[in-house]
């Protein structure tokens, strides 16, 4: 054998060997993610990362990473904003989106804890300033808080939250749910008897929201602090809407599909429960990382171990839980939450028992091409059990 092809064959071997780099340090894992990816088996393989940005026009990317109960690594790429060329840092500011489903329903979960009032308890017994209007659909059973998070009580709204411009006069929750003016989407009714089906509902964590509101006799950007945001640590994260001034000095701007601003820099949530939060990907990663430990009877900083568990447990229609939607992929189990707000594409995910996880947030809306490639590098790249393995012979 000619030593030009000995040596092409080493350099292959070597190449190869690059997945998994479970064992590497954070820099070498980061760098291989970067990089165009050998062997090349599909897709967008031949890209580096920067590159992908690029042709899916997505200005900003962070990431943080989750292994053995710990962040292992955070970074980010590109610029928070077209117009300023800021540069993204892992304390930058981005829309969570959806994501603020979760968070917010582990404050309603610490409520039920403490005795404020029960998951299966008639949710017009709880609400105060506003009530559910009657219902034939509630003949036989109530809406209840747990069917309200894990969007199986029978709401209806498909239409999701657009949000408002900085300028616009805002609605109280009340004119939201009725549909009333200034509010600019329909008015959430029930369409069927609770869990019946599962349909995924914003305007039903809003009724939750309202709530917990109406419990607490407090802002809800005050309960997320208290009950979750400070025992975890999250401090980069709001539920102020509109973000304080103080805060949009590290907050990312929101793009479109093609990569550009979109009018105002970003669009403001009353509906906080179900896309109001602004954090960082380090931050939402703390709070997988909370939920994980808190399962396993390790931390009780805001839920139990027999609380933690409803945030992943099926409620017995559809795939989610209180919060989170679970998922099974290859051999193991996950729980996690994508987000998509005006000009922001964000995912999270974490392995139920493994201690691993991923959050990804973009300031595009064309982010999910990017984030599928990089939770599909970090996959291989630590070996999760997610991959589809060969069945040995």
């Amino acid at each position: 054998m000619r030593l030009g092809t000995i040596l092409t064959l080493f350099i292959v071997t070597l190449q190869l060997m690059r997945w998994p780099l479970r064992a590497q340090e954070p820099a070498q894992i980061i760098s291989a993610i970067e990089d165009r990816q050998i062997p090349n088996r599909r897709g967008l393989d031949p890209y580096t990362l920067q590159e992908i940005m690029d042709r899916f026009h997505v200005p900003g990317l962070s990431v943080a990473v989750i292994k053995d109960f710990r962040v292992h690594w955070a970074k980010a790429w590109g610029v928070a904003d077209v117009e300023t060329k800021a540069a993204v840092d892992t304390t930058t500011l981005f829309q969570a989106a959806s994501m603020s489903k979760p968070v917010a329903a582990m404050a309603s979960l610490r409520a039920v804890q403490e005795g404020k009032f029960g998951l299966d308890q008639d949710i017009n017994t709880i609400l105060k300033s506003w009530k559910m209007p009657p219902s034939p659909f509630t003949k036989d059973r109530a809406v209840t808080p747990r069917q309200l998070m894990s969007h199986t009580s029978g709401t209806g709204d498909g239409f999701g939250f657009p949000g408002y411009a900085p300028s616009e006069l805002l609605p109280t929750l009340p004119q939201i749910l009725d549909g009333l003016p200034p509010s600019n989407v329909g008015k959430v009714r029930l369409e069927r008897p609770p869990m019946i089906a599962y349909k995924y509902s914003g305007g039903g964590v809003t009724i939750e929201q309202l709530a917990l509101m109406d419990v607490m006799g407090k802002p809800f950007p005050e309960i997320m602090r208290k009950m979750v945001l400070d025992p975890i640590g999250m401090t980069d994260s709001t539920y102020e809407q509109p973000l304080p001034p103080e805060r949009d000095q590290h907050a990312a701007r929101a793009h479109d599909g093609d990569g550009h601003a979109m009018g105002p820099k970003w669009h403001v949530y009353p509906e906080m429960a179900a896309a109001g939060l602004w954090t960082t990907p380090t931050d939402l990663a703390k709070f997988l990382i909370e939920v994980q430990l808190a399962l396993l009877g390790r931390s009780k900083r805001v839920l139990t171990q027999t609380m933690a568990q409803e945030m992943v447990t099926p409620v017995g229609v559809g795939p989610y839980a209180v919060g989170f939607t679970i998922e099974k992929m290859g051999e193991g189990w996950y729980f996690g939450h994508g987000g998509s707000n005006w000009g922001f594409r964000s995912d999270m995910l974490a392995h139920r028992v493994k201690g691993y996880g991923i959050v990804i947030m973009t300031n595009a809306e064309s982010g999910g091409n990017v984030m599928r490639e990089v939770r599909d590098r970090i996959a291989r790249a630590y070996d999760w059990d997610m991959l589809d393995k060969p069945v040995p012979r």
